[in-house]
């Protein structure tokens, strides 16, 4: 999120949290603690991703340190539309991409490497090519990954999206809702908007034309996706 929020810190006061913690519980707390610490609250949220889920259980959990909150390419709420998003990415991959996702996966789950977060980092890569539309040229990004507080805190999430406890903590959410969501994203935009119009009382969901996972970085949606979070901050 990293040039997301130094564009958005040229208008608005900008922070940018970095979870370190290992599970959903811990990550909820650092935020709260930095929040707390050097926002002026409530603020807006918004949260890309794995970020979106984590801006929704954080708004459910404590909806009066939340002004608003913006979704971006969030995964989907009900477990139906998780296997859409792999099948999808699977599908824009060559034979020799597909045998390298499936190669890497096996190392990530199974097996004990002392590369696994390299490992890890090239999936990344390998999704990021399946994620995206029509990106502008990127620096590789600075960023440390860890596999083993991926494995943690994904496996309590999918786990609460399968009971059920995900979507329905979104009646606790007391705050306005923006999804913004691009069509080519490989998380399917029905499993963002049908399962929250059914449990927020203030929601609004956009969808970007010619849009893939990371709306800042897509040549064609870039301007509207800015103009979009301008009118809504």
């Amino acid at each position: 999120m990293a040039p997301l929020a130094r564009e958005l810190a040229l208008r608005h006061g900008v922070l940018e949290p970095l979870q370190t913690a290992s599970s959903i519980a811990g990550q909820v707390e650092e935020l709260k603690e930095l929040l707390e610490e050097s926002a002026d609250l409530p603020v807006t949220l918004v949260g890309h991703s794995w970020g979106a889920w984590l801006g929704y259980i954080f708004a459910a959990r404590y909806p009066g340190l939340v002004k608003k909150l913006i979704l971006v390419s969030s995964g989907g709420f009900e477990d139906k539309y998780a296997a859409t998003t792999h099948e999808t990415r699977l599908s824009r991959l060559n034979a020799e991409g597909r045998e390298e996702v499936k190669r890497l996966l096996e190392i990530i789950r199974n097996r004990s490497s002392d590369d696994r977060n390299a490992d890890f980092a090239r999936l990344g890569e390998l999704f990021f090519k399946t994620d995206a539309y029509d990106p502008l040229p990127l620096e590789p990004p600075d960023t440390v990954f860890s596999l083993e507080i991926y494995k943690s805190v994904w496996g309590e999430a999918t786990e609460l999206r399968r009971s059920g406890k995900l979507l329905e903590m979104g009646r606790e959410i007391t705050s306005p809702v923006v999804a913004i969501h691009g069509d080519y994203d490989s998380h399917p935009a029905e499993g963002v908007e049908r399962p929250l119009t059914a449990v927020l009382g203030d929601f609004s969901f956009i969808l970007l034309d010619k849009c893939g996972h990371k709306p800042w970085i897509e040549r064609q949606a870039r301007e509207r996706f800015f103009a979009i979070l301008e009118e809504e901050l």
